[in-house]
C-alpha cells in the first residue's frame, strides 16, 4: 500500500456567501464604496437593493429574429456590433473579505463560472483576467496574498455581452431576450505547496477494469524530484517519480487497476474517488467506470459495450436565468436534486441535454449521482466571424477540462443548429484531449468522427395546417425528417421536437400562437391547450421511439424561461415546488416507459360497424425480455369499455414488434378514447391513448 504524506494537503477555502456589489461605466477604477449586496454564486439581478435595467441587452440575433417574425416593426439603433445595450453601465464589481490560511508556497483563486468575463483584484492589485463565460477561471494570488491575515478580494464582470471583446464568445441565442451577468458558480481559494496539481483526468477502461490517469503538475519553485501517488479506495494504487525543473509543468500518464470494478450506469450509478498527491499538494477526483459511444454501422448508442437507448429532455439554464421566477432556485441544492433525480425517475428519463449554456459544477455532481447521461452543449447557436479561433479553441479546451471526469457527461455537443467549418476545425484540434474518447455532436455540420452522432430537430407541428396534420403520422415511418441540415447514415438522436410550447399560464408563446390557432381554433382555452399539449407531445414521443430510427429521444424543454415574450416554455404548474402540469406528467411518464407502446392511429373519426385494423408497436429498451398482456379498448366518454381485445406479447431484450388487432368498430356516443395497454408480469402498465369520435 502506498503511503500518502501527512503534510502537503491542499487547503480549499470556500468564498461563497453574501458579497458587496456595485456598478460602473469605466473598467479600471475600483468603486470607492458599495451600497448593494448579492449572493455568490448568483446573478446580479439578485442584488439588494436591485439595480435598474440589470439584464437589458438585445442581441443582433434576437433583433433579427423579432424582425422576421414581425414582433417589432423596424430595426432599433444598435449601440455596438453585438446588439443594443439598454442600461447605463458596463461593469459590475463584486467585493468580499476573507482570512487567508497559514503560509503555503502557492495561493490560487478559482472562479467556477462568471459572465461576462472576469477580472480579479486582491488587496487593490490586479491579479489577471479571464474571458471565458462558460468555464472556470484560475488566478495566481501568491504574490498578492497576506497569509494568516484579512484580504480584500474584488471581482469585476461585464454587465452585458458587449463588455467582452468581439473576439470572445458571450453566448449566442436568437431567442434569448435578457442577458443577466454575475458569478454563477462557486468561488474558492486554493492554498498548497510545490509542486501543484493543475489538473487530473481519469479515463475509465471498463473492458479490463483499469483507469488511465493523466496528471498535470506544475513546479512554482526551484528544481525538485517528487513522488506522484494515486490511490482509489476499494481499488488500486500507482506511483511515479517525477523530476521537475524550476517553473516546469509536466503531464504524467499512469495506469491503475480497479479490481472487480462496479460499472456506472443510470440504473446503478456507482462512483469511485481517486486521491492524488505530490507531497506538496493533493486533490480528490470522483469518477465512474463507464464507456459511452455511438456506432454508425448499427446506428445505436452503446453504454459499457451494450446498446442503450436515451430517453429524456432538455434544460436551457441560461434561458431560465432570464425568467423573473428563477430567483435563486438554481443554487438551491434541495430544489436541484428534485429537478434532476426525483422527477426524471418518475418520467422514466435517463438523459438530458444541457442546451446552449452550461450549469454550475454541482449540477453535474448531482447528475453523476442520479445516473443521468448528459449531452453537454457549448453555448454556440450561430457562429460569429469576429470570434478569434485561438480564443475559441482555448475555451473549448477549458470546457473539456472542467467536465471530463463526470461520468454523467456522455456527449460533447459542440454547438446548436449551426453550419460553420470553424467548429469542425476546433473539434478536430481538441477531441484528442479527452482520454475517454467521448463522441462529439456537431449541430448542422457534418460529423467529424466516423462514429460521431447527428442531432435531429423534427418540429413536425410547426407545419400544422401547412403541409402536416397529426393524421399524417400514420403514414410516416419515423425516419430522419425536417430539421437536420444534411442526409446522414450516422447514428442520429432527436434532442428537440414538438413546437407546441405554452407559457405556464396556458397561453401560447410568441412563436406558437399561429400553430395553436390552426390546431384548436381561435377561441381555445388554457385548459384545452394544456390537455392537447400533453396529448400530442406524448403521442410524438411514442412515435419517435416506436420506429427505432433514433438512438435516443430527448423532449424540448424541461426547464427554461416562461414569461410574456419568451419563445419556448416548460411544463411547470408550480416552479418553486416543482409540480408539473399533471396531464403532461401522465402522458410523458407513459410515453417514456422502457416498455414503449405506440398506437398507430390518429384519425379524428371512426365509422360504427366498420372493420378496422389497428397496429400497436411495442419497443423494449431493457436488455431483458418483456412479456405480458396487450389489450385494445374503446371507451365511451363515461369510461365504459365498449370494445376489448387482448393478445399476449413477448418482446426480446432491446427488441420491438408490431401487433395488429382487427375489430368491428362498435357504436360509442360522444368523445371516445382508444387505448392500447401493455401489462407486464410485474411493474406498471404502459398505455397509449387516441381520442376519436365514432359516427
Amino acid at each position: 500500500m502506498l503511503a500518502f504524506a501527512a503534510f502537503g494537503q491542499r487547503v480549499t477555502v470556500s468564498l461563497n456567501g453574501t458579497w458587496d456589489i456595485e456598478d460602473s461605466l469605466a473598467p479600471d477604477t475600483l468603486p470607492a464604496s458599495y451600497s448593494h449586496k448579492v449572493p455568490v454564486p448568483g446573478l446580479a439581478h439578485l442584488a439588494t437593493p436591485g439595480f435598474p435595467d440589470v439584464d437589458r441587452f438585445d442581441s443582433v440575433l434576437n433583433i433579427n429574429r423579432k424582425l422576421s417574425q414581425k414582433v417589432i416593426a423596424q430595426r432599433p439603433q444598435l449601440t455596438n456590433s453585438l446588439g443594443m445595450v439598454e442600461q447605463n453601465r458596463n461593469w459590475f464589481w463584486y467585493r468580499t473579505a476573507f482570512r487567508a490560511p497559514a503560509k503555503r508556497d502557492v495561493a490560487a483563486l478559482k472562479v467556477g463560472k462568471a459572465q461576462f468575463g472576469t477580472a480579479v483584484w486582491l488587496n487593490g492589485k490586479k491579479a489577471g483576467e479571464h474571458l471565458g463565460c462558460f468555464t472556470a477561471g484560475y488566478f495566481n494570488l501568491t504574490d498578492l496574498i497576506q497569509w494568516g491575515a484579512e484580504n480584500e478580494l474584488v471581482i469585476r464582470v461585464g454587465a452585458h455581452p458587449a463588455a467582452l471583446p468581439e473576439t470572445a464568445p458571450a453566448g449566442t441565442d436568437q431567442e434569448k431576450n435578457r442577458w443577466t451577468p454575475g458569478i454563477y458558480d462557486a468561488v474558492s481559494l486554493l492554498a498548497f505547496d510545490n509542486p501543484g496539481i493543475e489538473s487530473v483526468q481519469v479515463a475509465p477502461r471498463p473492458a479490463d477494469s483499469t483507469i488511465q490517469i493523466q496528471t498535470v503538475v506544475r513546479n512554482y519553485g526551484p528544481a525538485r524530484t517528487v513522488r506522484l501517488t494515486q490511490r482509489v479506495k476499494e481499488g488500486g494504487t500507482a506511483a511515479a517519480t517525477v523530476r521537475l525543473g524550476a517553473g516546469e509543468t509536466q503531464t504524467v500518464l499512469q495506469t491503475m487497476a480497479v479490481p472487480n470494478a462496479r460499472l456506472w450506469t443510470p440504473e446503478q450509478p456507482n462512483l469511485y474517488t481517486l486521491a492524488t498527491s505530490t507531497g506538496g499538494d493533493s486533490i480528490s477526483t470522483r469518477f465512474g467506470m463507464r464507456e459511452f459511444r455511438f456506432d454508425t454501422a448499427t446506428k445505436r448508442a452503446y453504454l459499457n459495450g451494450k446498446i442503450y437507448f436515451l430517453r429524456g429532455s432538455n434544460i436551457t439554464l441560461h434561458r431560465f436565468f432570464e425568467d423573473p421566477a428563477s430567483r435563486d432556485l438554481v443554487w438551491n441544492e434541495k430544489w436541484v436534486r428534485k429537478l434532476l433525480i426525483e422527477i426524471p425517475r418518475r418520467l422514466n428519463w435517463n438523459a438530458f441535454r444541457f442546451c446552449i449554456g452550461p450549469v454550475p459544477d454541482f449540477w453535474l455532481d448531482i447528475a453523476d449521482e442520479a445516473g443521468l447521461l448528459i449531452d453537454n452543449e457549448f453555448f454556440v447557436w450561430q457562429w460569429r466571424s469576429q470570434w478569434d479561433m485561438g480564443e475559441m479553441t482555448a475555451q473549448y479546451r477549458e470546457w473539456m477540462r472542467d467536465n471530463w471526469n463526470h461520468p454523467s457527461v456522455a456527449i460533447w455537443d459542440a454547438q446548436n443548429e449551426t453550419r460553420a467549418d470553424a467548429i469542425s476545425e476546433i473539434i478536430a484540434k481538441v477531441r484528442g484531449l479527452d482520454l475517454s474518447k467521448r463522441p462529439w455532436e456537431n449541430g448542422y455540420n457534418e460529423p467529424v468522427g466516423p462514429d460521431d452522432p447527428v442531432e435531429d430537430h423534427p418540429y413536425l407541428f410547426s407545419r400544422v395546417g401547412r403541409g402536416f396534420e397529426p393524421a399524417d403520422l400514420e403514414r410516416m415511418t419515423g425516419g430522419k425528417s425536417t430539421n437536420a441540415a444534411h442526409p446522414t447514415a450516422h447514428a442520429a438522436y432527436v434532442n428537440e421536437y414538438g413546437w407546441l410550447w405554452l407559457n405556464r399560464d396556458g397561453s401560447p408563446t410568441v412563436i406558437t400562437r399561429d400553430v395553436w390557432e390552426r390546431l384548436l381554433g381561435p377561441n381555445s382555452t388554457a385548459d384545452q391547450r394544456f390537455a392537447a399539449d400533453a396529448y400530442y407531445v406524448g403521442g410524438l414521443t411514442e412515435f419517435w421511439r416506436a420506429h427505432r430510427n433514433y438512438a435516443g429521444i430527448l423532449h424540448f424543454v424541461y426547464l427554461t424561461a416562461s414569461y410574456p415574450g419568451a419563445c419556448t416554455s416548460d411544463h411547470w404548474r408550480d416552479l418553486e415546488k416543482l409540480e408539473l402540469e399533471p396531464r403532461f406528467e401522465d402522458y410523458i411518464s407513459n410515453a417514456f416507459r422502457p416498455l414503449g407502446v405506440y398506437l398507430n392511429f390518429w384519425q379524428p373519426t371512426l365509422r360504427a360497424g366498420a372493420r378496422r385494423r389497428f397496429a400497436v408497436m411495442l419497443v423494449n429498451d431493457r436488455p431483458e425480455a418483456a412479456g405480458g398482456a396487450l389489450t385494445l379498448t374503446l371507451e365511451s366518454a363515461s369510461g365504459t369499455a365498449v370494445l376489448r381485445e387482448e393478445k399476449t406479447y413477448d418482446i426480446p431484450g432491446l427488441g420491438a414488434h408490431t401487433y395488429e388487432f382487427e375489430v368491428a368498430v362498435p357504436a360509442c356516443s360522444g368523445d371516445c378514447m382508444l387505448r392500447a395497454t401493455a401489462r407486464p408480469a410485474s411493474g406498471p402498465p404502459t398505455v397509449s391513448r387516441r381520442k376519436v369520435k365514432v359516427e
